[in-house]
């Protein structure tokens, strides 16, 4: 058959989108299709992609969300600010607040004026500070939270010349973090309420110039190491800076927390399955 598709990216973080509200793709889009789809050299080329169906349990439409390997995932952060933006496109703006099913949870979406768009994720879970102590293949701690999805966050002194490939795979199959494993991501400090971030995404297997609940677990735990503030600024790998924003309810308690960044159109086309 012939897939009609969209392509978007939020912060260099790139999606394969469809439109499955009638859920004729559903036999279509198998393991295989949905990894052929993503290969960058022989498909599309995508960190995943995202399918727009019927709501199932009280939101407006449900958000399928596949890694590139084929995989279902729970959820995207950046994925959902482009799910957010693909329904307005396909709805021409019928939801002013977006409310969207995922495996996380209900999801909120919204445009701005400026054509960003702002996510209000689900409530992290499973907080732990020095969930590994510094070792020789990482001189430091390792901390945790699920933002949708499992989170390592690593705070060191610089990013930039970081083996992100070697690191983030040690931390991903970690035992700590079995069975399911863990996205690993890598930050360090510019300003108490400014960050850099780097992110190896489980599933992809491999470093991503963005990622949205990385970015928000980044935040998070570095609000809880330091008292920081909220909103928090991130400059991911991309050349992007998105915010996240927060409401504390304690020491390591966090609500109504909301990621904004952009979420841009790159192209339409079809391709034969």
């Amino acid at each position: 058959m012939i897939l009609p598709f969209h392509k978007m990216t939020g912060a260099g973080n790139d999606f394969v989108m469809v439109d499955n509200r009638d859920l004729s793709l559903s036999q279509v889009l198998t393991h295989d299709a949905i990894a052929a789809l993503c290969d960058r050299r022989f498909g599309i080329g995508a960190d995943g992609l995202i399918a727009v169906e019927p709501a199932r349990t009280g939101g407006d439409v449900r958000m399928r969300y596949y890694n590139s390997d084929g995989g279902e995932a729970e959820m995207c952060g950046n994925g959902a600010r482009c799910f957010t933006a693909f329904v307005d496109f396909l709805t021409g703006g019928q939801y002013p607040v977006l409310h969207f099913e995922t495996l996380a949870g209900i999801v909120q979406g919204r445009m701005n004026e400026d054509r960003s768009v702002t996510v209000q994720l689900t409530t992290p879970k499973d907080m732990k500070l020095h969930v590994l102590e510094p070792s020789d293949t990482l001189p430091f701690p390792v901390h945790f939270v699920n933002t949708g999805v499992p989170h390592a966050v690593v705070y060191m002194d610089n990013v930039d010349d970081l083996d992100v490939m070697k690191l983030g795979s040690w931390l991903r199959y970690h035992p700590a973090f079995a069975p399911a494993g863990t996205n690993a991501n890598f930050a360090c400090v510019l300003s108490p309420q400014h960050l850099k971030l780097r992110t190896y995404e489980r599933g992809v297997e491999g470093e991503t110039l963005a990622c949205g609940t990385g970015m928000t677990a980044t935040a998070l735990l570095h609000a809880a190491l330091t008292g920081a503030p909220s909103p928090i600024s991130l400059d991911v790998a991309g050349g992007c800076t998105l915010q996240v924003a927060f409401q504390r309810e304690g020491a390591g308690d966090f609500s109504r927390v909301t990621l904004t960044g952009p979420a841009l159109m790159v192209f339409e086309g079809s391709i034969s399955l």
